[in-house]
C-alpha cells in the first residue's frame, strides 16, 4: 500500500547554489521559474505516472505564483489545479488589474516624474472590491518605467489564466477582506474561492508527528528572547521585524533605532544580518548606551511565539501579509512601514480609509519638521 505521508521531492530552479542563510534573491527565482521549471516539473509528473508504487497524480495544489508552469503542466496531464495564494485576496485583486493599468496607460509609468508629481494619488475606481484605493496602495510592481520588469511581467502573468482554475485559495479571512473575496467569487465562473485563514490557529492544534520538528523558518531561529521577555510587563514590549526579504538603507535603520530609544519603552528588535543593503546592520555606539537596560535584538526569532507572548503590546512591521494574519490573530496592533510589493496594499486594507488619515498625519509632521 502507499504510504499516505508527505514525500517531498525537489525539481531544479535553473538557479546555481546560493547561500542558505542568507536572503534569496526572488527576483532571479521569478525568472528562472518561468525560463526553466516548466520541463522538469513535467518530468515529475510524467515519472510519477508512470511508478508502479503510487497511483497516478489526479490533482494539483500549487502556489500561485508558481502557476505559470504549473497550470501547463496541469492541462497536459488532463488534471484539476487548485492555485494556493500566501497574499492578500486584495493583492491578487491588484495583480489582477496591471493589464487593464496597461490598456489605460498608467503602467508602465512614462518616467520617473510620475513618482514625485501626484500621479500615484490618482484613485482607481473601478477595481471591484476595493473602493477608494489609490495607484500608490496597489502592489508596487506596477511602478516601474521598464516594460520588461520582471517582476511587473511575472506578477501580471501569473493571473491571466486563473480562470481555468479549479479553485482559487487564498490565505486570508472572510471578515477581513469579505469584499474582495465576493468579488473575486463572480469573477470566476469555473473556479470555487475559498479563504482558509488564518492557518495560524491551527498551529498549536498539529498532533505529534515526525515532520512537525521540521518548521518552516527561513532563518535559524533565536530562542533567547523568551527569557528576556518574561521578565517585562504585560504588553509593554514593542516588537520590531521587518521581515526575511526586505532591505534597507543604514541610515533608516539608524533614525528606527533612535524612535525606538526616544520611545522609552523596551523593545525586541529583530535585525537580520543582511538587512541593511551592502553594509552590516551596525548601530551607533550611542543608541547601544541608551537602550541597553530595556532594548533586545538579535538576527531571528520564533515570531508567532514572540507575537502571542503576554509582554509584547505592539508590532512595529513592514506589513508583509504573514507578518500581518500573525499579528491579527495574536491581537497584536501593528504599526506599518511598508516597503515594496504587496505591503503597500495589505497596509491600505488592514487599515482601510483611517489610511489616508495617517498619511496626512505623517506629512504634517514632516513639514514642522523642515
Amino acid at each position: 500500500m502507499a504510504s499516505t505521508k508527505p514525500h517531498a521531492v525537489c525539481i531544479p530552479d535553473g538557479l546555481p547554489d546560493s547561500d542558505p542563510d542568507a536572503s534569496q534573491d526572488i527576483t532571479l527565482l521569478c525568472e528562472s521559474s518561468m525560463k526553466y521549471c516548466l520541463a522538469p516539473f513535467r518530468d515529475l509528473l510524467i515519472k510519477l505516472n508512470n511508478s508502479n508504487t503510487n497511483p497516478p497524480v489526479t490533482c494539483i495544489v500549487s502556489d500561485g505564483f508558481m502557476s505559470l508552469f504549473t497550470m501547463t503542466a496541469a492541462e497536459e496531464i488532463g488534471v484539476p489545479i487548485a492555485l494556493f495564494n500566501t497574499i492578500a485576496a486584495s493583492t491578487y485583486m491588484g495583480f489582477k488589474q496591471f493589464r487593464t493599468l496597461v490598456q489605460k496607460g498608467l503602467a508602465p509609468l512614462k518616467d520617473e516624474s510620475c513618482f514625485t508629481n501626484g500621479f500615484l494619488d490618482k484613485v482607481v475606481d473601478w477595481i471591484p472590491g476595493m473602493k477608494d484605493i489609490r495607484l500608490k496602495d496597489l502592489p508596487t510592481f506596477f511602478q516601474t518605467t521598464n516594460p520588461n520588469d520582471i517582476w511587473f511581467n511575472f506578477t501580471m502573468e501569473s493571473t491571466d489564466n486563473v480562470h481555468k482554475a479549479a479553485a482559487l485559495v487564498f490565505l486570508t479571512f472572510d471578515a477581513l477582506e469579505h469584499d474582495v473575496l465576493d468579488a473575486l467569487s463572480s469573477m470566476f465562473d469555473q473556479s470555487l474561492v475559498y479563504a482558509i485563514g488564518p492557518l495560524e490557529l491551527l498551529i498549536s492544534q498539529i498532533p505529534n508527528d515526525p515532520l512537525k520538528h521540521i518548521g518552516y523558518s527561513l532563518w535559524k531561529e533565536e530562542t533567547e528572547c523568551f527569557e528576556w521577555l518574561k521578565n517585562k510587563a504585560p504588553n509593554s514590549v514593542v516588537y520590531v521585524n521587518f521581515g526575511s526579504v526586505v532591505f534597507s538603507t543604514p541610515e533608516e535603520l539608524v533614525e528606527f533605532g533612535w524612535g525606538l530609544a526616544n520611545s522609552k519603552f523596551p523593545f525586541f528588535w529583530v535585525i537580520r544580518p543582511d538587512l541593511v543593503i551592502g553594509e552590516s546592520a551596525v548601530l551607533p555606539p550611542e543608541f547601544v548606551a541608551e537602550t541597553k537596560e530595556r532594548g533586545l535584538i538579535a538576527s531571528w526569532c520564533p515570531q508567532e511565539q514572540v507575537l502571542n507572548h503576554p509582554s509584547v503590546g505592539g508590532f512595529l512591521t513592514h506589513c508583509g501579509w504573514n507578518s500581518t494574519i500573525e499579528s491579527l490573530t495574536a491581537g497584536v496592533p501593528m504599526l506599518c512601514r511598508p516597503f515594496f510589493g504587496d505591503q503597500q496594499t495589505n497596509c491600505f486594507y488592514t487599515y482601510g480609509s483611517s489610511f489616508t488619515n495617517l498619511d496626512k498625519l505623517v506629512n504634517q509632521v514632516l513639514l514642522r519638521k523642515s
